[in-house]
């Protein structure tokens, strides 16, 4: 992502954050990197998931999409269901979670 899940550095970035926070995501079972720090992983991960734009969500090392695509899959139910089927969600009598609270493993 650009920035950190506490102070996002684009509006895009933001919005992937909070929609991951909705959705319920363990903050333990969660990083972040700042490209903004490290331009040979901004230009690596692209290459890598051959996707131009950041952020870029993994779920267990797999490319899910970027912040257009997280967004279309979180109205269409398919990002709440992917996250529970690999147990990255907070169990449900935990409580819910927000955009603030992910902030575990943090690389800046």
């Amino acid at each position: 992502m650009k920035g950190t899940p506490e102070f996002p550095q684009c509006g895009f970035s933001r919005a992937t954050i909070q929609m991951l926070g909705q959705q319920g995501v363990d903050p333990e079972k969660f990083a972040a990197y700042n490209v903004l720090e490290d331009p040979e992983l901004r230009d690596g991960i692209k290459e890598y998931s051959e996707w131009p734009t950041i952020p870029q969500l993994y779920v267990n090392k797999e490319f899910v999409g970027g912040c257009d695509i997280v967004m279309s899959m979180a109205q269409s139910g398919e990002l709440s269901d992917l996250l529970e089927a690999n147990d990255c969600l907070i169990p449900e009598e935990e409580g819910e979670t927000t955009s603030a609270d992910i902030q575990p493993n943090k690389r800046s």
